[in-house]
C-alpha cells in the first residue's frame, strides 16, 4: 500500500518554478543591440544608445542598425562617432543588466 506521505507532490508551481530557473541560468545567444551597448559600458544610458541607433551612427556587420536588432558572439558593432570610427567585435553576451567596466574586455574587444 503506497500512504500519501511518500509519495512527492508535484505541482504546477513548482514545475513553472524549476523552468523558469533553467531559463534564468541558461546562456542567452543574442541580445538586443540598445540594451547590449548599455550592458557593456559602450554607452552610459540605454536611451544614449537608442539614439545613436535611430540616427543611423550604429551598424552590425556593416548593416545600419535598428534598436531590435540583435547582437550575437561575433558580430561586428561599428560606431561613427563625429571625429572617428571605433569597431568592436562580440567575444560574449551579458547575462545580467550591467557589467563592471573592468570586465568590459570579456564581452568586447576593440578592433580599431
Amino acid at each position: 500500500m503506497i500512504h500519501a506521505k511518500n509519495v512527492p507532490t508535484i505541482t504546477f508551481l513548482s514545475v513553472l518554478f524549476a523552468y523558469n530557473n533553467e531559463k534564468l541560468f541558461e546562456k542567452s545567444n543574442n541580445m538586443r543591440i540598445d540594451k547590449f551597448l548599455n550592458s557593456v559600458n559602450i554607452t552610459k544610458r540605454r536611451s544614449v544608445a537608442q539614439d545613436m541607433i535611430s540616427n543611423g551612427v550604429v551598424l552590425i556587420n556593416g548593416a545600419v542598425a535598428k534598436a531590435s536588432k540583435n547582437v550575437e558572439v561575433g558580430s561586428i558593432i561599428t560606431i561613427n562617432y563625429l571625429n572617428s570610427t571605433k569597431k568592436y567585435e562580440v567575444l560574449q553576451i551579458p547575462t545580467t543588466k550591467s557589467t563592471p567596466k573592468s570586465l568590459q574586455h570579456e564581452y568586447i574587444k576593440e578592433i580599431s
